[in-house]
């Protein structure tokens, strides 16, 4: 298989449980190098915890979880799978960025500073490369002239793209969102959603759980409804969102749309 047809994320059976409750019962899916996957349903469908499972924020209690060809957070030798030290985890998991709900900024430090952290720990190039490469992204967000505000003094809105900016520091080759927006006012969702489709746009493999119904008919690829568990429905958005096959599905669209 070449690198262009492997896979950017491969879900074969995964599950998840936690202890007696199933949270996530034998998921399998596919998103291609470039794609963008939106994963919507009700709260407890188990939507955020694969996508922690992905980056092995989570461990799976059954199936495998590969991105770009390689299992994340395991190790196979001969027919065995074994967990990976938690040091080679925390390796693979700087190629995938991942913006939270909450922005998680640290707040004694500057929106420049919180971008530059990761990169600088790491030692990705001098002060002063890493110091442009900051701006640049900050740019990329619409906040360069916000490089010297402290969280506290950025709306919701400018806190969660300098978040977006702090994943992309790592180059990372897929982006996960855990519903990027709940957290935000209203009026301060389009900046947000915008900085998301000028990535899609560029190419960048996305991940997305949201309730942002609008965004995924107009930048995802495939559109997947879960519920208790269990992929529903998936799809083409506009397809999936004006004509669901599924009862579930259109009873949770009648609700949301």
């Amino acid at each position: 298989m070449t690198a262009t047809a492997t896979p950017m994320v491969l879900a074969e059976g995964v599950s998840k449980s936690y202890g007696s409750n199933l949270v996530l019962k034998s998921i399998s899916l596919e998103v291609k190098r470039g794609e963008v996957l939106c994963l919507v349903g009700p709260s407890g469908s188990g939507k955020s915890t694969f996508l922690r499972c992905i980056n092995h924020l989570e461990t799976v209690n059954a199936g495998r979880l590969s991105v770009d060809g390689e299992l994340v957070g395991y190790r196979q030798q001969g027919d065995k799978i074994y967990e990976m030290h938690p040091r080679d985890a925390a390796k693979q998991r700087r190629d995938i960025g991942m913006v939270f709900q909450r922005f998680n900024l640290f707040p004694h430090m500057t929106a420049l500073e919180n971008v530059m952290l990761a990169p600088a720990l790491l030692k990705k190039g001098n002060k002063a490369a890493l110091k442009a490469r900051a701006l640049e992204l900050l740019a990329r967000v619409g906040l360069a002239d916000r490089h010297d505000y402290y969280p506290a003094h950025l709306s919701g809105g400018q806190q969660q793209r300098v978040a977006i900016a702090r994943a992309l520091a790592m180059d990372p080759k897929l982006m996960l969102f855990d519903e990027p927006t709940s957290a935000l006012d209203p009026e301060l969702v389009g900046e947000v959603l915008d900085v998301m489709k000028g990535l899609a746009k560029s190419g960048m493999t996305m991940i997305v759980v949201t309730h942002e119904m609008g965004f995924a008919r107009e930048v995802a690829d495939e559109l997947v409804f879960m519920d208790g568990g269990v992929v529903v429905e998936s799809g083409v958005p506009a397809e999936v969102l004006a004509n669901p096959q599924r009862e579930r599905t259109k009873a949770f669209l009648s609700k949301v749309l």
